[in-house]
């Protein structure tokens, strides 16, 4: 089985130029046809300037636009991998579980606790070397939404599309996810292993403590990052305007606040640390700096170590595609106006 992938994904984003071009070509365009039907009438214009093609221009551009899209196909560097090995690397085994509960779309820290938590988690596998990392999405219920795994650009893109409905149980069941954290590792004895809980720590549906002290049991330590101020903040109602909060059976809006006492309690009992989210970019750090005292252990992982480049089928292809542009006129070829390929003629019956 060959994977693919692109060595340089970053260009992709050049990819956002092309609706862009397109759009304003069209705007241009259609300018141009406004004018022309005011100077005249259209049939009229056609036969008064019977060497001119108002189509051409039109079929060179997009021409060029596919070709500027295999340019950048060929900028990324496309591969294929062809050898799979097995390596043995020396790390740990992490667990983050992310709390996607409707209160974490408060806004007590900007853009609002959710946004900055998987920010604060893209951070965390950036500094991550042979490590095994996985994930755990919860709010009143836990679920895995990537097991555990070397391969961090998949974890990123795992990463982006965790939301709020990603769960369809509300609530805030932080022991539910300690639970699953512990089954999630692997079976490979004599590894480290941690479990990285961040929430506001709003817990409405079970005992994180009893929780706790079954990781410690295992020799997994947890570490818990509270989202958001201890003040609190309103939770911002799904689709609704922007000053349109949850509100209680009373009609009373809901302030969701930051539960440091539970979280603390936790990672104290797990032998672990608390990171409070107001200062969570040091946190980070800190809990890096904590996760590499841990001692590595010998992990097995499958990785593709050999690719082949696919660059050159996408830079020929645009190669083609300049070249076919170039050979097409703009204006008519008097000799060949008769040859109608990008016009249809209409038939008199």
């Amino acid at each position: 089985m060959n994977i693919f992938r692109f060595e340089h994904p970053d260009a992709l984003f050049l990819l956002l130029l092309i609706p862009a071009l397109a759009f304003i070509h069209l705007f241009l365009a259609r300018r141009r046809k406004k004018a022309l039907a005011e100077f005249g009438n259209t049939e009229l214009l056609n036969e008064l300037m019977p060497n001119v093609s108002f189509k051409r221009p039109t079929i060179k551009f997009y021409i060029l636009l596919v070709a500027f899209v295999m340019l950048i196909l060929t900028i990324a560097g496309p591969q294929y991998g062809s050898k799979l090995q097995t390596v043995k690397r020396k790390g740990i085994e992490l667990i983050v579980a992310l709390d996607v509960s409707n209160s974490m779309m408060a806004q007590d820290i900007e853009p609002n606790r959710l946004e900055r938590a998987k920010r604060a988690i893209s951070r965390l596998i950036d500094k991550l070397h042979n490590d095994r990392v996985g994930f755990i999405v919860f709010a009143g219920e836990a679920y895995v939404q990537l097991p555990i795994t070397t391969d961090y650009p998949s974890a990123k893109m795992f990463l982006n599309s965790i939301n709020t409905d990603i769960v369809g149980t509300q609530g805030t069941a932080i022991g539910a996810a300690i639970h699953k954290g512990i089954q999630s590792f692997t079976d490979q004895e004599d590894v480290n292993r941690a479990i990285i809980v961040i929430t506001d720590g709003e817990n409405h549906e079970d005992d994180p403590i009893t929780a706790a002290q079954m990781a410690a049991e295992n020799n997994i330590k947890i570490y818990t990052v509270g989202m958001g101020l201890p003040k609190g903040a309103p939770i911002p109602v799904a689709g609704g305007r922007s000053n349109d909060f949850m509100k209680d059976r009373n009609g009373n809006v809901v302030i969701s606040k930051l539960d440091e006492a539970t979280l603390q309690k936790v990672a104290i009992t797990a032998n672990g640390a608390y990171i409070p989210a107001n200062n969570i970019r040091n946190g980070i750090n800190n809990l890096v700096d904590e996760l590499s005292q841990l001692e590595k252990s010998e992990l097995e992982a499958k990785v593709y170590t050999d690719y082949d480049d696919q660059f050159q089928y996408f830079a020929a292809l645009a190669l083609l595609l300049i070249i076919a542009e170039f050979l097409i006129l703009e204006r008519k070829n008097r000799r060949l106006k008769h040859i109608n390929i990008f016009e249809v003629k209409n038939e008199k019956e």
